[in-house]
């Protein structure tokens, strides 16, 4: 009993930081009877063999997944749409906008707000989430600690007790002034509090607030994600759904697999590539694309990602990229999402990457700050070299990119990588000069990067949710 007091005390030194990492038109349709004023009670799910499905597929599927069907239902009205998450990686804040978009699309008129509500009513050291995040997430090792220790069981139900008891009745009323229609958490550590604060307020207004959970993980995930009481639980793969099932003891039935939220600009993009990158048509596509992005069409192109702070070892890995392209006579350009960190960006722009290059081979390297047109930046690239984030592998999936692996966070981030090997349209390397190697054998075998290319699009719809 004493260890477990010491664990958890760790874990409130530590702070909340949970699972960092990345559109349920489920979700959206399971909404449908909350927009036309009747109450909306989960039914018995129908578990699809696929982690994800298109916007066609999504739509049909609402019949069995919410019990719903459209034709029938009442006039949909505007609904004010709560999401509940925190800016611990920039997967999470983009999955909520993914499916506020398609809210707004599906219900004209509706609204959206983001809450973070331990930055906001926590005590210490909830109120400290993101700050923690921050500093563990550059510390592996540190990370490692605190996520394992903090997925106890024991130590997870101290946690929700002690978070309940000293901030609930704060979270109830930040959450009454919004006057939500919908919730939806986006976050594992905005689960069991607000879920049981919404209940409450339930019961003093007389209105019904559906809660549902959008799981950002691909491979693994925290127990904090899965709760037994949520309306609707949304997954996006079987590993996720096996999690929820054992360590949330979620009723099958409350659980629906649709794949991950991808943003609107990536199934577009999909689209336009008419689902196969290798054919003339994708071919020709992605020409235009690198056109407008003012990207030479005469060398592949390979985009470099450290997530949204920049983080990682991009230098070395750009230095080796570059240096055995060079070596081995390969034409490329190499795009680098550099993120916050304009120090990598000023240094990539001002060194002289001709100085030794005696084979006279074309290598480009371009710094980018932040990207706004990443589904083009990854139409035009031919692979991607990125940590494992599932936001990231999803979305490259969908516009069949290959990936390259090079770091993972330990926890949620571990069975990413796994997920992305097993399908067959990736690969992890952690040492540079391994990946650069890999990278230039990728390039220098077209018929194995072709190979690649294809094997992303049926996983593609398979962890995404349009």
């Amino acid at each position: 009993m004493l260890a477990i007091f010491i664990i958890f005390f760790f874990y409130l030194c530590l702070a909340a930081a949970f699972a960092a990492t990345s559109d349920h038109n489920v979700l959206l349709k399971s909404a449908l009877s909350v927009a036309g004023g009747s109450v909306y009670h989960p039914s018995k799910s129908s578990s699809t063999a696929l982690c994800g499905t298109t916007n066609g597929t999504l739509s049909s599927s609402i019949l069995e997944d919410g019990g719903i069907n459209e034709s029938t239902t009442t006039k949909k009205r505007p609904l004010r749409v709560l999401f509940l998450s925190a800016d611990t990686g920039g997967g999470h804040r983009a999955s909520a906008e993914s499916l506020a978009r398609q809210f707004q699309i599906h219900f004209p008129g509706s609204t959206y707000d983001l809450l973070d509500v331990w930055t906001l009513d926590g005590v210490y050291p909830y109120k400290t989430l993101v700050k923690s995040y921050t500093h563990l997430s550059a510390h592996p090792k540190h990370w490692s600690l605190f996520y394992h220790s903090s997925n106890i069981f024991p130590v997870g139900s101290l946690a929700n007790i002690h978070s309940n008891v000293l901030c609930g009745r704060r979270i109830k009323r930040r959450i009454a002034g919004y006057d939500p229609d919908v919730i939806v958490s986006v976050h594992p550590a905005m689960n069991n509090a607000p879920r049981i604060a919404t209940r409450k307020l339930m019961k003093e207004h007389g209105k019904y607030i559906p809660f549902f959970t959008v799981v950002t993980d691909l491979g693994s995930g925290h127990s904090h994600w899965f709760e037994k009481k949520v309306d609707k639980l949304y997954v996006a793969s079987e590993r996720i759904f096996k999690l929820a099932r054992r360590r949330g003891r979620t009723p099958s039935q409350n659980i629906v697999m649709t794949g991950l939220p991808i943003r609107q600009d990536f199934a577009l993009q999909s689209q336009k590539l008419n689902g196969d990158r290798t054919t003339e048509d994708g071919k020709k596509y992605q020409k235009q694309v690198k056109t407008n992005l003012s990207l030479s069409n005469d060398r592949p192109m390979v985009l470099v990602m450290g997530g949204g702070e920049g983080v990682g070892s991009l230098s070395q890995i750009v230095d080796q990229l570059h240096d055995k392209f060079v070596a081995n006579e390969i034409d490329a350009t190499i795009c680098v999402v550099c993120g916050r960190n304009e120090k990598l960006q000023t240094e990539l722009k001002e060194k002289d990457w001709n100085k030794n290059n005696k084979s006279g081979s074309t290598v480009e390297v371009i710094g980018l700050g932040y990207v706004d047109k990443m589904a083009d930046y990854m139409v035009a690239a031919d692979v991607l070299v990125s940590k494992a984030g599932p936001g990231t592998i999803a979305e490259a999936a969908a516009v069949g990119l290959p990936v390259m692996m090079t770091s993972f966070l330990p926890g949620q981030e571990a069975g990413n990588v796994d997920v992305v090997i097993d399908a067959g349209f990736g690969e992890y390397c952690k040492r540079p000069s391994k990946i650069a190697s890999r990278v230039s054998e990728w390039l220098k075998d077209e018929a194995l990067l072709q190979k690649n290319e294809s094997t992303c699009y049926p996983n593609g719809k398979s962890h995404r949710s349009i």
